[in-house]
């Protein structure tokens, strides 16, 4: 651990952390500055000036990054018929139905998503105190309630990342895989942050104030750069 933690004084020793930075200069001091062996994630942290505490002022949804995500989603569905087929044709990992409930019942969760066709959501109604807590119970705002099954299975696939803010009214993603070219990131920072920016609430605009007070990126095991917001409308 000496050893590198002594690597990374050494990698951070010029980097001035009071500076707002260009994307494309901060995601290069990143990319220069790795120090793990690993494929490290681009993550992104907005702080925003809401009140978490009034529901009214919390934000979540859905995105698609033009780039992908770059992380490899495990995506289960509960299905019947041919909604189950659809699934089992668009790529999803694990389908089911009463089946899916008892592995689930039984603490078996092999997926990082879990998409769901409306009429099954009053089983899965019986294991949301399980679901819940993990951020897996499916939701029609974040289309993982569906009659279009294989437009959602394609989507989590293929790089669609969900959002919310935390109590602290900060959200956090992963946004790439640092070894992503540098104008890919680019790409997928700048539509992350607008779709950010356009989902300010009426009761924030009323109140006035900056929705958006810090934008910051980092790498997985590496250190935090804050962004210029002004380049990235």
């Amino acid at each position: 651990m000496s050893k590198l933690s002594k690597k990374r004084k050494e990698k951070i020793a010029d980097i001035d952390f009071s500076k707002s930075y260009d994307p494309k200069e901060a995601i290069k001091i990143l990319k220069n500055n790795t120090y793990v062996k690993f494929d490290e994630t681009l993550e992104i942290a907005i702080n925003l000036g809401i009140d978490s505490g009034k529901t009214d002022q919390n934000i979540r949804g859905v995105i698609n990054l033009p780039k992908g995500s770059g992380k490899k989603v495990r995506v289960a569905v509960m299905a019947k018929g041919d909604q189950a087929k659809k699934a089992n044709d668009a790529g999803a990992d694990i389908v089911g139905d009463d089946n899916l409930v008892q592995q689930i019942s039984s603490g078996q969760i092999n997926f990082d998503i879990l998409i769901a066709t409306p009429d099954m959501m009053p089983v899965i109604g019986k294991i949301g105190k399980i679901l819940g807590p993990k951020g897996l119970m499916p939701n029609p705002k974040l289309g993982t309630v569906t009659q279009d099954i294989s437009t959602a299975v394609k989507n989590a696939k293929s790089g669609q990342v969900q959002y919310r803010n935390d109590k602290s009214g900060i959200v956090h993603a992963g946004i790439g895989k640092l070894d992503f070219k540098e104008e890919n990131l680019i790409e997928n920072l700048k539509v992350f942050y607008n779709t950010i920016l356009k989902s300010k609430s009426e009761n924030i605009k009323k109140t006035g104030g900056s929705f958006i007070k810090k934008v910051s990126i980092a790498s997985t095991m590496g250190f935090g750069l804050e962004i210029n917001v002004g380049s990235l409308n």
